[in-house]
């Protein structure tokens, strides 16, 4: 793999990853149509520094948060559970944390099924066809009326929705944050607080990602003489990514999320069309 290589791909899990566009679909469209000199199983290290990065991006963006949750979380169990609002609720910060838990669980059920998604990844017509449904769920998130639930006031039934679509999401095509969001604003959460949870939801979906990828990697055999090209495609998804993420949350303030469904839909078509022609 060439510093280029490392520095394109870097470039692009970083703007995929969060935005609604599916890093895994693009991932997998570069390497079915343009025949990169790059192949997943010799540089398992490398995508294990890629979503590093990435995570690494989403704790800096969110690490007022994150702080937050840590602290009224640790102080929480210090109290064995009697810190509560003036009107015996838990903290927002506390409420959040298990809002988080419970939205994580559906993830596990999908664990079965890991070796048959990925086989999803060579089949550029499923990602087509996915990358059409990821546009339709964001043009609709845009539609869809203001919620007003928040920290405080969204129930556990809503984040398990909410994780079911990030479950689902492992899907190559099918993009994790339109998905999320989508649902958290259709289950009536505020935009703002439904893309917060969204990227709070991703990061233990992401470590648990790197963790077995890095079992994967260091099992199968690295060659270390690359980690250093490996590293400068990780500082441009980790940069790309911090923007990315702040680019999303200028879209949703603005309302302005529905605007990539145009790109998701000529995408998906244009990969449905190449299909046809080229496999």
């Amino acid at each position: 793999m060439s510093v280029f290589m490392a520095a394109f791909l870097g470039i692009v899990q970083g703007i995929t990853e969060f935005l609604p566009v599916s890093s895994s679909g693009h991932l997998s469209i570069l390497k079915n149509f343009c025949r990169l000199d790059y192949s997943e199983s010799d540089h398992l290290l490398f995508e294990v520094l890629l979503h590093l990065a990435t995570l690494v991006s989403v704790v800096i963006v969110y690490r007022k948060d994150i702080r937050a949750i840590i602290a009224d979380t640790a102080e929480f169990l210090r109290s064995r559970g009697e810190v509560a609002d003036e009107e015996g609720r838990l903290s927002p910060n506390v409420r959040t944390l298990l809002l988080i838990i419970v939205a994580t669980l559906p993830l596990f059920v999908m664990v079965p099924f890991s070796d048959k998604i990925e086989l999803l990844n060579a089949r550029s017509w499923f990602i087509g066809f996915a990358l059409l449904v990821t546009g339709t769920l964001v043009f609709v998130a845009d539609r869809l009326r203001e919620g007003r639930k928040s920290e405080r006031t969204t129930r556990l039934t809503d984040a398990l929705i909410v994780g079911i679509g990030q479950a689902l999401a492992v899907i190559p095509g099918l993009s994790r944050s339109g998905t999320t969001i989508t649902l958290g604003v259709a289950r009536g959460l505020k935009r703002d607080f439904a893309m917060k949870f969204s990227f709070l939801l991703s990061i233990p979906a992401i470590l648990g990602s790197v963790l077995l990828q890095l079992v994967k990697a260091l099992s199968a055999g690295t060659n270390w003489s690359l980690f250093p090209v490996y590293l400068v495609g990780m500082v441009f998804a980790g940069v790309t990514g911090y923007f990315a993420l702040r680019l999303l949350k200028l879209l949703i303030d603005r309302s302005r999320f529905g605007k990539i469904a145009y790109y998701c839909w000529a995408i998906g078509a244009l990969t449905l069309i190449l299909s046809i022609f080229i496999h």
